[in-house]
């Protein structure tokens, strides 16, 4: 058996701009849709329903950085790429 590579790319898609995504202008997930409620419930904000998934993504960078969340990495993987 041949172990397999688990490290973290150093240039992941997860560090790209979401403004550069080729599919940032198309509407957001429903995971990001479902993340987006719980930070805006708990950061007391309503959110737009018709984000695309590059205005999703800055808006989850915005509330995390305002509720606290996702500032040790544990809740990265939300955005998609």
């Amino acid at each position: 058996m041949t172990k397999q590579d688990t490290s973290e790319p150093t240039s992941s898609n997860r560090l790209k701009d979401p403004d550069e995504w080729k599919t940032g202008d198309e509407p957001m997930t429903g995971a990001q849709q479902s993340y987006l409620e719980t930070l805006a419930s708990e950061a007391h904000e309503q959110v737009e329903e018709d984000l695309t998934k590059a205005e999703a993504s800055k808006k989850i960078d915005e509330l995390q950085e305002k509720t606290g969340r996702g500032k040790n990495g544990s809740d990265q993987g939300q955005r998609p790429k």
